[in-house]
């Protein structure tokens, strides 16, 4: 497996914390700690426009597959809603008071749900933007969400250490994954919906396993913590995301690890803690705490 860096974005004058790509092929999206969100090109390697401003930092950007919206969480508690075909921000949800730290939807109830440092998730309607149900999930943070292919089952990940799974019909508690030793900044599903993988601030991997929801294995993966994790959208490998600057990439089926990118490593990778990743086909992007946004083009 090899990496070369294709690109560098900049433009960004503050910490970038979140990256998402568009529904439309070859752009995506960035905002963090400065004045607006951020549309870029991947043909030309651009910066487009600033999409809107906003008051406040943005840690979570989500556009839903089947809908023309662009969904920012900020960090005063408010999400944004940006409708393409008007070219506007539609709609403002204000029901949390604290940070929003991630938004996923469940395409076959066409509902969103957002998750709070306010210990609580709610969940809103795709078509009306009417708030649907709050979920007390926590009485702590709930930094990460992940939704399971069949769609039957939602991970929250939380500041207590704890891995809340529910069922995504009636939103009931299932089972709380207990094992991280530090707050769990990260999750997902993998393709076949078979198990979890958890990241943590303890820097550590699990992989737990979604039929009986017991530890497959446990992974020192980064020296500090694993903010980000997000599989290949079509080859058996995923890769994280850390503080300790790094990226890495793993094996899906036997959890190996296959490919390091960092500075340590001789990359030109990032200099400070690495944030939010996204897989635009066989190209990594990742976004980072030094202002910048980087494009390796991976090669199996």
């Amino acid at each position: 497996m090899h990496a070369i860096k294709t690109a560098d974005f900049t433009g960004h004058s503050n910490p970038i914390f979140t990256l998402e790509l568009s529904q439309k092929p070859g752009i995506f999206f960035t905002g963090g700690n400065d004045k607006g969100l951020v549309e870029w090109g991947l043909e030309n390697n651009a910066f487009i426009k600033v999409m809107f401003p906003v008051p406040t930092s943005i840690y979570a950007i989500h556009c839903p597959v089947g809908y023309p919206l662009m969904f920012a969480g900020l960090r005063s508690g408010e999400v944004l809603v940006f409708n393409f075909i008007e070219q506007k921000i539609t709609h403002r949800l204000r029901k949390h008071i604290k940070p929003i730290f991630d938004i996923k939807s469940i395409q076959s109830k066409d509902e969103l749900l957002v998750a709070s440092e306010d210990g609580t998730v709610t969940v809103w309607s795709l078509k009306t933007m009417e708030l649907l149900h709050t979920i007390q999930v926590s009485h702590d943070t709930i930094r990460c969400i992940s939704v399971n292919p069949a769609e039957d089952r939602i991970a929250f990940g939380c500041r207590d250490n704890t891995v809340m799974v529910y069922d995504a019909q009636d939103y009931t508690p299932i089972k709380a994954l207990v094992g991280h030793t530090m707050a769990v900044f990260s999750l997902q599903y993998s393709p076949n919906g078979e198990y979890l993988v958890s990241g943590a601030r303890d820097a550590q991997l699990k992989i737990w396993d979604n039929k009986t929801y017991t530890l497959i294995q446990s992974i020192p993966a980064h020296m500090f913590a694993v903010n980000h994790i997000v599989f290949h959208p079509t080859r058996p490998y995923f890769a994280t995301a850390s503080m300790d600057k790094s990226i890495k990439i793993w094996d899906a089926v036997d959890f190996k690890l296959r490919k390091i990118i960092s500075r340590e490593k001789g990359y030109p990778c990032h200099v400070l803690s690495i944030n939010k990743l996204a897989w635009a086909g066989d190209d990594l992007l990742s976004v980072s705490d030094d202002k910048t946004i980087m494009r390796w083009q991976v090669s199996f």
